[in-house]
């Protein structure tokens, strides 16, 4: 997508965010499910949508108050590829040693918006990802639990790759019956194999800057633990612990079916207020310094986590059914 604007002569790009759908009447719109999506290949016609930057909106509301006649040039270059639906998921492990047959996780959605190179959004946490996993082979040390990176695909489309892969190896609810509400019980929970070998996932998807903490999905059980893991990380500007919870990202997927799941608190560095699904959300807005801050401290939570003699405490889970 390109889109220019110019004014006698003087032109310049634009800021790029998303485009939105209609949604049809009565259907509810806080979903990834019951509202049409732009890339969707039964989404209704619309006109091209921009959304420009509050610099550039003010210079032209200027130019307007002034008298100024505005012309704007908007090429529009748009292309679906639907030879192969399916999106996949990459994943690589460490073996474990003598409690192998446990697993921690960690990882990152590589799946990045459409409008930039996806830099921040989530190359940056798909290669701190890969990093940690790279610092601890080359470091020669032998985790006991087995250590599993997982890069998602479909995360823009609402976690379809972690959901996917926690609903085939760990457990799932049922899906919440539509105009239910958010109160509503989900129905039990059924896990799989895997479930009662799980420990932990660790996921980094907020851009390009530094950890500073994480955030504990109320889970007061890990934060001690948390706390002496940050503690040589302090000088490095980690230290926070929140029991809030952070959303839109994969963590979910697992904290959704009572496994511990966390996401990284990090520095915005632009990210709400310019990269986010941006056409400016290119390689340029990285931070190099950062992003080895970033890594090396995953590596390190992710190591002691399969040190551990126990498995990482979990929040009351919703009510379990047999395993399957």
């Amino acid at each position: 997508m390109v889109v220019t604007a110019s004014s006698q002569g003087d032109g310049g790009t634009l800021f790029v965010s998303s485009a939105s759908v209609p949604v049809p009447e009565g259907r509810g719109t806080n979903s990834f499910t019951n509202g049409p999506r732009a890339w969707a290949t039964n989404a209704p016609a619309i006109p091209a949508q921009v959304t420009l930057a509050a610099e550039d909106y003010n210079r032209l509301a200027r130019m307007i108050q002034q008298g100024e006649k505005l012309k704007m040039a908007v090429d529009l270059e748009v292309q679906f590829h639907n030879e192969d639906p399916m999106a996949y998921n990459t994943v690589a492990e460490i073996p474990g040693t003598d409690l192998k047959d446990e697993v921690v996780m960690l990882g990152g959605h590589m799946d990045s918006w459409h409008a930039g190179t996806g830099a921040t959004d989530n190359g940056a946490g798909v290669a701190v990802a890969m990093e940690a996993v790279r610092i601890l082979q080359a470091s020669g040390l032998k985790p006991r639990r087995t250590i599993r990176i997982a890069l998602w695909s479909g995360e823009e489309e609402g976690l379809l790759g972690s959901r996917a892969y926690v609903a085939e190896h760990l457990g799932s609810l049922p899906e919440r019956t539509p105009g239910a509400g958010a109160a509503a019980p989900v129905g039990p929970l059924t896990t799989k194999s895997g479930y009662e070998k799980f420990s932990s996932y660790f996921n980094l998807d907020n851009g390009t800057g530094k950890i500073r903490g994480v955030y504990l999905q109320g889970n007061e059980g890990v934060r001690l633990l948390f706390q002496k893991w940050l503690a040589p990380f302090r000088e490095m500007g980690a230290a926070t612990l929140t029991a809030s919870n952070t959303g839109g990202t994969d963590h979910l997927s697992f904290d959704a079916i009572g496994l511990p799941g966390f996401q990284f608190i990090q520095d915005n560095i632009e990210y709400e207020t310019r990269t986010h699904h941006s056409n400016q959300d290119v390689f340029d807005r990285i931070q190099a310094d950062d992003m080895k801050q970033a890594s090396t401290i995953m590596a390190a939570f992710i190591y002691n986590a399969a040190m551990l003699d126990e498995k990482l405490p979990r929040k009351p889970a919703p009510g379990a059914t047999a395993a399957r």
